[in-house]
């Protein structure tokens, strides 16, 4: 009896690791395959030949740095370094001498170089103009307005490499943008650096007296060497003039390049700019509450102020009418107000659309030249 007992426990146990051996291949099988089952079944991999390969975005780090680097190759020799050199007298301790430092994009082979008005100083600045040749050039002030905070220079030379220009009116918010310049002054010159438009029609305090609107917003890396140099679309056209950073970071702002256009056209055809002169301060509706916290324009532009003996004045303008149109051209801001205005010149005659108590009337104005 004993003997049966002990080849029956012996058989068991014989089954029992036959058993356990199946069920350890079983499970490490089920672990292999269970989750290509599932997730085929329940959330199916991508399949290239399946026809969805259209829905799937696919992103190339390469290709930025490509583009970054053609529009490098085709914008750097347009861009120049500007220095400065101001004298102040003093009563006490006799002339003093500050420096500064910045950059500009040449927009005509015959030397016209656009750059901010803050760059070239006051009209005692003796500039200097730095060319990726190497050359060093006298450079003169043509013309400035610290309201745009823009100004053209030129240098005597001739055959320069020249900036194509975009057009800003058609950006789009996350588009590309690649900021020229030298950030820390011209031991690190002609510095890229890439970001994307972050916003457009931006207006900013710089001081208590100004505020600057409808600024292109970027968060491509912009320093105080960098002012005025170019802010560059992914097809190397320039779109706008770096003018100022924020104070937080990722937080720069430049200058529409469509409102230099007439500007740079009359110096080339005419080798002078004088800005026609309407007579009116306006306010836009991003602007007006900060001055009429009581007003509301969803259009238009509201006239804050009419100078006495100015044209507006004349053609019966008064302070509270809101601009719509001038030459049947919808103005909403006042950086559009100044670029349908700059293509026109003193002594032309412009036709003004305006409302005033909600009734819509015209007006003609005959354009003067602006007192300096």
């Amino acid at each position: 009896m004993d003997n049966y007992g002990g080849n029956k426990r012996g058989n068991g146990l014989a089954y029992f690791a036959v058993g356990l051996i199946g069920a350890l291949i079983g499970g490490f099988i089920m672990a292999a395959i269970a989750p290509a089952y599932i997730y085929n079944k329940y959330t199916p991999l991508p399949n290239n030949n399946t026809g969805n390969a259209a829905q799937q975005i696919v992103i190339n780090p390469t290709e930025d740095i490509t583009v970054a680097g053609a529009v490098a190759k085709k914008v750097m020799p347009t861009v120049v370094g500007i220095s400065t050199v101001t004298v102040r007298s003093d009563y006490f301790f006799g002339p003093r001498y500050s420096e500064g430092v910045g950059s500009g994009v040449i927009v005509d082979p015959r030397g016209y170089i656009l750059t901010n008005s803050h760059v070239v100083g006051n009209s005692r600045s003796k500039l200097t103009v730095y060319v990726v040749d190497g050359r060093e050039l006298e450079g003169k002030v043509l013309w400035q307005d610290a309201g745009l905070d823009l100004a053209v220079v030129k240098v005597e030379a001739s055959d320069l490499s020249t900036a194509e220009l975009g057009d800003s009116d058609n950006l789009g918010v996350g588009e590309i943008a690649i900021a020229i310049g030298n950030p820390l002054g011209l031991r690190y010159e002609r510095t890229v650096t890439q970001g994307i438009v972050s916003g457009l029609n931006r207006s900013i305090m710089v001081d208590q007296n100004t505020i600057m609107e409808d600024l292109i917003q970027t968060d491509a890396a912009i320093n105080p060497g960098n002012s005025g140099g170019p802010l560059i679309n992914s097809k190397g056209q320039i779109i706008g003039i770096n003018t100022v950073k924020a104070s937080a970071e990722g937080l720069g702002f430049a200058i529409p390049i469509n409102v230099t256009k007439p500007v740079i056209k009359h110096f080339v055809e005419d080798g002078v700019f004088n800005p026609p002169y309407l007579g009116i301060y306006t306010l836009d509706r991003e602007i007006v509450g900060y001055y009429e916290t009581d007003i509301v324009i969803k259009s238009g532009l509201y006239i804050h102020e009419v100078i006495k003996g100015s044209a507006a004045e004349s053609a019966g303008l008064r302070e509270g009418d809101i601009i719509t149109h001038i030459d049947n051209i919808e103005v909403n801001t006042m950086l559009k107000l100044r670029s349908v205005l700059y293509n026109k010149k003193p002594g032309d005659n412009v036709d003004i659309k305006y409302q005033r108590n909600g009734k819509d009337y015209e007006a003609e104005a005959v354009l003067q030249g602006k007192k300096q």
